[in-house]
């Protein structure tokens, strides 16, 4: 009777790990997001200015993504906090623009061999290279008029505003660590075509905590690429570039966000735009986390239920209804229109 107790129990052992789920690549929620430069919050110590940088610790790594927009500010912001610069174990700039990467400088005096993620561009302040086939020839011009006397390199490298640092430039989304993964995406947005953007995604045990610089190519497309790892979203922190929008577009926004793509909490900065925190605010009641500089989010389980948030009410459903309708004018993404002939139910 024993033997065929053992037999059986060993049998369901087996068993269980045959049908068993693959493992998902994800990290422990730990740690918090402290947010070390924006132009509003109520930290006395920290110093008020445009642009964005935050310290995203979590899983045992320290990342400081994004370095603010005045490298003494900067540094003034990481002393009143006691942010240790020199074991960060690495550097993300979301992207070229100085209101983001400024402060690099004051990190590379603390740290100068800090590895650094940044978009790879062509001829980007990051450091850049291109085949030297990318130009015609002419070879009946003379040797003194043409490029390299008529013998140019295989590869032709273009210089950076920091010659020594150890930066590895990112053309396409790559996980750079179990669970952390860099999502690249380009604009296609007047002003800023062809700006190549990073965003920080970390994937959870809870979800996929969401870094965002200034969401240039569109939050809602960030948002997209980091389902692709994990539909669940559990928060986003960071700049969602619609400071200048129109009501009706923060509110298709709001509704992609909450409606379309489940956000679970929002924890918007920078470049989101006044009217786009109210409206964020009303939407997400208390799982609207305050994220003014020198706020720390706590990224422990169930982050809704903890840390500063707004104090805004729920979403009204007159308010709700009409971010739906607004909702309905457009689905750049195609998922409203998959996931009904997929259910067979809509979600608006």
């Amino acid at each position: 009777m024993k033997l065929r107790t053992l037999f059986v129990a060993a049998s369901l052992a087996v068993a269980s790990v045959l049908i068993a789920p693959a493992p998902v690549a994800a990290v422990e929620p730990a740690g918090q997001i402290t947010i070390l430069y924006d132009a509003f919050g109520t930290d006395a110590a920290m110093k008020k200015d445009w642009g964005f940088s935050a310290l995203v610790e979590i899983s045992g790594k320290r990342i400081l993504f994004d370095t603010g927009n005045d490298p003494d500010i900067f540094a003034a912001n990481v002393k009143a906090k006691n942010i240790d610069l020199t074991n960060i174990d690495f550097v993300v700039l979301s992207h070229r623009h100085s209101d983001h990467m400024a402060g690099l400088n004051h990190v590379l005096r603390v740290n100068p061999t800090v590895k650094i993620y940044a978009p790879k561009e062509g001829f980007g302040v990051f450091g850049s290279s291109l085949p030297s086939s990318f130009y015609r020839k002419d070879e009946s011009l003379p040797p003194e008029m043409r490029y390299y006397g008529g013998k140019p390199p295989e590869v032709m490298k273009f210089g950076t505003a920091w010659p020594r640092a150890n930066v590895e430039l990112i053309d396409k989304t790559t996980e750079i660590a179990p669970g952390i993964t860099l999502l690249a995406l380009v604009s296609d947005a007047p002003g800023t075509r062809e700006l190549k953007e990073l965003s920080l995604a970390v994937n959870t045990a809870d979800g996929v905590v969401l870094v965002v610089g200034c969401s240039h190519p569109g939050i809602e497309k960030i948002v997209e690429a980091a389902a692709a790892i994990n539909p669940k979203i559990r928060l986003i922190s960071g700049g969602f570039h619609l400071v200048v929008a129109s009501d009706e577009v923060i509110a298709r926004t709001v509704a992609t966000l909450k409606d379309t793509f489940k956000v679970e909490n929002i924890a918007p900065g920078h470049c989101t735009g006044e009217p786009t925190f109210a409206a964020l605010k009303r939407a997400y009641g208390d799982r609207y986390l305050y994220a003014g500089v020198g706020t720390s989010l706590p990224l422990g389980p169930g982050t809704g239920s903890v840390g500063r948030r707004g104090e805004g009410p729920a979403l009204q459903q007159d308010d709700l209804t009409t971010y739906r309708k607004l909702a309905r004018r457009e689905d750049p993404f195609g998922i409203l229109k998959a996931r009904s002939l997929q259910s067979g139910i809509s979600h608006l």
